[in-house]
């Protein structure tokens, strides 16, 4: 689904993980010659997006790469953004943090940033307590070890991560300008500080090592393709549309300007309001001009659904998925729109959808929620608790999840797949679980 639409306290609570295909699909999309380059699948790179104004990027569990809005929004073009990419890729072709990876390697998305932020507690105010207190799980991972790199780790990544753009012909000069901003914050007070450089320890030689690099690179004046540009203004004209007060963004965006990224985030501040009366013109008019974009299409459905007008937004959705079918989270959408009409004929391609969204991908809570409810509706009470295990398994619920699956073991049929599955939940829930 499109990114949700947070009220303003959201700046004032912790970070959390937020979902959008179409920023998703543009780090991507920036990320994957990169990953190539490396020696990496494109596919097994998991791309997370932290809801945090902070200016902070970091690698945990394996190939999760984890980027905070904030530092998408501060990027002044993508080549600040695919530089820092660059880097962290280094960090994960040089298998760096290795004494961490193991403990997080089955960690869910969710758990990994409670981890981080655990560890982020503790640095800013001295305490390992704090850190406790934030995580959640009953891991046991030093927060001192966690996402601390050494200066040799940190220049094995620039230079990792510089030949990387160099063989993909892409300018490193991005990766310089995001350090120099880095900078900047360095002799601020450590709470004031961007947790990028808490983390990742910054030095005048890795920037003088950078600039030599540069002054040699055959790519270091190479022009960033026009896509990445469109890509970067619409990623950053939607946070700014989802994540700003309304008449921020409307006075950011302002009405005179006609440009596709403008109209977008003015759409998406309209909707916050609610001001359909404005919102849906605008989402219409971008749609006529460009009716192949599905994610336009998304969110008129997004627009209509959560404003009480769910028949109207069954169409948009539909027309999102016939676009992209390759989409989970666009599929999940549609299908929380099919579930919510109460439509008999819907229920079995609302199923249909979630199965493939989760088989797709299987680390989204409210697919796994839906999918309960889709299998409540036919009677399947096995297969509910089954899914309502899998979704307290993502949120890191563990105790929820051992609950579910043994209510699953006892309604599915014995040694079936589903009944497999249970099985493996509750094993999975009592290694957690087991005290240290």
């Amino acid at each position: 689904m499109a990114l949700v639409a947070a009220p303003a306290s959201a700046q004032r609570q912790a970070p959390s993980l937020i979902r959008d295909t179409e920023i998703e699909n543009t780090i991507r999309a920036y990320g994957a010659p990169l990953f190539n380059a490396a020696g990496l699948s494109p596919q097994s790179v998991h791309i997370f997006l932290v809801h945090d104004r902070a200016l902070n990027a970091f690698v945990a569990g394996g190939q999760n790469l984890f980027i905070n809005t904030g530092l998408i929004m501060r990027a002044e073009h993508p080549g600040q953004i695919i530089g820092v990419i660059a880097h962290e890729t280094g960090h994960i072709s040089g298998g760096h943090l290795a004494r961490t990876q193991d403990a997080l390697r089955n960690a869910s998305a969710t758990s990994i940033l409670a981890l981080v932020l655990g560890a982020a507690a503790a640095v800013a105010s001295g305490s390992p307590d704090a850190g406790v207190a934030v995580m959640q799980g009953g891991q046991q991972i030093a927060e001192r070890n966690l996402l601390s790199y050494s200066r040799t780790q940190e220049a094995a990544a620039d230079q990792a991560g510089l030949a990387f753009l160099e063989r993909t012909g892409q300018s490193a000069r991005g990766l310089l300008e995001f350090m120099e901003v880095l900078s900047h914050e360095e002799l601020l007070v450590t709470a004031r500080q961007s947790p990028y450089i808490r983390s990742h320890p910054l030095t005048r030689e890795r920037m003088d090592a950078i600039r030599e690099f540069l002054a040699r690179s055959r790519h270091a004046d190479a022009a960033i393709p026009d896509e990445f540009k469109i890509m970067h203004r619409r990623m950053k004209a939607k946070l700014h549309g989802f994540m700003d007060p309304p008449t921020q963004t409307l006075n950011r965006y302002k009405a005179e300007d006609r440009s596709v990224e403008a109209r977008y985030a003015r759409a998406t501040a309209y909707y916050r309001v609610p001001d359909l009366a404005n919102a849906l013109p605008l989402i219409d008019g971008l749609i006529a001009e460009m009716p192949n974009d599905a994610y336009f299409h998304e969110l008129k459905g997004q627009m209509l659904f959560e404003n009480g007008r769910v028949t109207e937004a069954l169409q948009p959705y539909e027309t999102s998925v016939r676009l992209m079918p390759d989409a989970p989270l666009l599929r999940v959408g549609l299908a929380q729109v099919q579930l919510e009409l109460n439509d008999k004929a819907l229920h079995a391609p609302a199923f249909a959808h979630l199965r493939e969204a989760v088989r797709v991908d299987p680390d989204n809570p409210l697919a796994w929620r839906l999918l309960a409810v889709a299998h409540g509706r036919e009677g399947r009470l096995g297969e509910v608790a089954l899914a309502l295990a899998e979704q307290a398994v993502v949120q890191n619920r563990m105790r929820d999840a051992r609950q579910q699956a043994e209510r699953a073991l006892k309604l599915l049929q014995q040694d079936s797949p589903s009944w497999l599955r249970a099985q493996d939940i509750k094993s999975q829930a009592n290694e957690r679980l087991k005290p240290p």
